[in-house]
C-alpha cells in the first residue's frame, strides 16, 4: 500500500542487489549471543506507527516468556524500502534472522536464494500448520512447501454508509452482493446540487491489489500457468472476462456519474467516506476499525460484489510473511523459528487480531475472550473473517505468483485511470497486459 514511485525505484534497486549477491559466496553468521547469554534473533520489519508499538509489545511478551532467545525488532523503513536493504545484506554476516515482506514480493524471496523455507522445521517437529488460515498460509506455499510463515493478513472488503443507506430508502442491513446491485444503489446514493456532485454512490482507490481482488473472487486468474504456480508465470490473462468484468464496472459508473476518481492516496479515499463525499467503497480489513472510530455516522461492512451470473468464490490475502534467512547459524534458525511459533499461538493472535485489525492466522484466537468482546463492539470485523474463511481454495484465490508483481500492477493502476480519459476497458486491459508481458519475459530469461 505505498506510492507506485518508491516501489518501481525499488524494484530496480533490488535487481541491482540480486545480480550482486548472486556473484558472492554466502557467509554463515557465527551465533550472537546477548550479555546474558541468550540467542540473538534480529527481526526486520516494516511496521511503523501504532502498529510498530504493537509489534513491539508482542516482542517483548515473548523475550519475557522464556529465557534463551531475545528478539530484537528493528524498522527497515517500507516493504519496499526495507526488501532493498535485505538485498544488500542477504547472505552474509549482517543478515537479519528474520525478515518481513509483504505478499507481493514471495516471489521474489523464493527466487533470491537467500531464504530458508521454514518447512524444513515445520517437518523436523511435525508441527501442525492445519492451525493456520489455510486460506492465509496457502498463499506462501508452492508445491506444498511452505516458505514462509503469514503473519499481518488482510482482505478486501465493501465499506458502506449506513445513514446515507436509511436517507436513499436502501435497507442498511443489505449491501450490494452483485454489480447490479451496486450500480443500483450508487444511482441512489448520488446526490447532486445544480451541477456539484455532492455524494457520489462508490469508489476504488487506484490501486492494482482491489482489480487483483474483483479478479479473483470471480475465479478469475492474473497469469497463466495456474496464477504461476504450476511452473513461472509467461503470460497475463487479467485482460479476460473477468478483467473485463471489473473495468466495465468502473468506466460504466463513471460515465453514469456515479463513481468519484479519488486518485491513489489511502487517505484520500477514506476522508471522502467520512467527510460523505462517498457512500461506499473498497477498503482494506485491516482498517475496518479505524474508519468505525472516525466516521460520524454507522459503518457498514459486506463482502466483495461479484457480477450476478458469477459464483462468489472469495479472496486474496494480502498483508505480509515472516521469512528466514538461510545465512544464519543452525541455532538462530532454531530460535527464530522458536519465536514464529509463539507469534502463532492463539493467545499472541488475538492481540494482534484486536489491536492491529489484522486477521488472525491462527483461527482458535477468535475463541479468546478478548477477541469476543471486541466482535461486540466491532460486528463488522467478524464479518471481514467470515468473508475469508467462506473463500474457496483454488489458484485464483491463492494469488499470482510472479517476480515482477510491483510494475504489473503500476500498469494496472495506468489503466485504470485511462478509463477516466475515455480509453475502453478492453484497449486499457490489453495494453497493461502486454507491459505486463513484457517484464515477465525479461524476468523469465534472467
Amino acid at each position: 500500500m505505498k506510492k507506485w514511485l518508491a516501489i518501481l525505484s525499488a524494484c530496480m534497486l533490488m535487481l541491482v542487489a540480486a545480480c550482486s549477491n548472486s556473484s558472492s559466496g554466502s557467509e554463515v553468521q557465527e551465533t550472537k549471543k546477548t550479555e546474558d547469554g541468550k540467542t540473538e534473533v534480529v527481526f526486520w520489519h516494516a511496521m511503523s506507527g501504532d502498529l510498530e508499538k504493537v509489534l513491539n509489545t508482542m516482542v517483548d511478551d515473548y523475550n519475557k516468556s522464556q529465557d534463551e532467545v531475545e528478539v530484537k525488532p528493528m524498522f527497515q523503513g517500507t516493504y519496499e524500502e526495507a526488501l532493498t536493504k535485505f538485498n544488500t545484506v542477504a547472505g552474509t554476516k549482517d543478515a537479519p534472522a528474520v525478515m518481513q515482506t509483504f505478499e507481493v514480493g514471495t516471489k521474489y524471496m523464493i527466487d533470491s536464494g537467500k531464504i530458508q523455507p521454514v518447512q524444513k522445521f515445520i517437518d523436523e517437529e511435525n508441527y501442525d500448520t492445519s492451525q493456520w488460515e489455510q486460506n492465509i498460509s496457502s498463499y506462501y506455499q508452492v508445491d506444498g512447501e511452505q516458505y514462509s510463515m503469514p503473519f499481518n493478513s488482510s482482505t478486501p472488503v465493501l465499506v458502506y454508509n449506513k445513514d446515507a443507506f436509511k436517507e436513499a430508502g436502501l435497507d442498511p442491513e443489505k449491501a450490494p452482493t452483485t454489480y447490479d446491485e451496486l450500480q443500483k444503489a450508487a444511482e441512489k446514493l448520488t446526490k447532486k446540487k445544480g451541477n456539484q456532485t455532492t455524494q457520489y454512490g462508490f469508489s476504488i482507490l487506484n490501486y492494482g491489489w482491489f482489480f487483483e481482488e474483483l479478479v479473483a473472487a470471480q475465479g478469475g486468474l492474473y497469469v497463466d500457468n495456474e496464477n504461476g504456480r504450476n511452473g513461472n508465470a509467461e503470460k497475463a490473462v487479467f485482460n479476460g472476462k473477468e478483467g473485463l468484468n471489473a473495468f466495465n464496472l468502473i468506466s460504466d459508473m463513471y460515465n453514469d456519474g456515479t463513481f468519484y476518481n479519488v486518485g491513489q492516496n489511502w487517505d484520500d479515499i477514506r476522508a471522502a467516506f467520512q467527510s460523505k463525499k462517498v457512500a461506499m467503497f473498497l477498503d482494506s480489513s485491516a482498517g475496518v476499525k479505524t474508519l468505525i472510530d472516525n466516521a460520524p455516522f454507522e459503518v457498514g461492512v459486506a463482502y466483495l460484489p461479484v457480477p450476478k451470473e458469477e459464483d462468489r468464490q472469495g479472496v486474496i490475502i494480502g498483508g505480509a510473511s515472516l521469512w528466514m534467512s538461510n545465512g544464519i547459524s543452525e541455532e538462530t534458525q532454531k530460535a527464530t523459528w522458536d519465536f514464529m511459533k509463539y507469534l502463532a499461538t492463539p493467545e499472541a493472535q488475538a492481540k494482534w487480531h484486536v489491536e492491529t485489525g489484522y486477521f488472525a492466522i491462527n483461527p482458535k484466537a477468535y475463541e479468546q475472550d478478548i477477541v469476543k468482546k471486541e466482535w461486540e463492539k466491532y460486528p463488522q470485523l467478524k464479518v471481514t473473517v467470515d468473508q475469508l474463511s467462506q473463500t474457496k481454495p483454488s489458484p485464483a484465490t491463492q494469488g499470482a505468483l510472479i517476480s515482477v508483481f510491483p510494475e504489473s500492477r503500476q500498469k494496472i493502476v495506468s489503466g485504470m485511470e485511462s478509463l477516466y480519459q475515455g480509453v475502453k476497458p478492453q484497449e486499457a486491459l490489453d495494453r497493461a497486459a502486454e507491459e505486463t508481458n513484457r517484464s515477465l519475459e525479461a524476468a523469465n530469461q534472467k
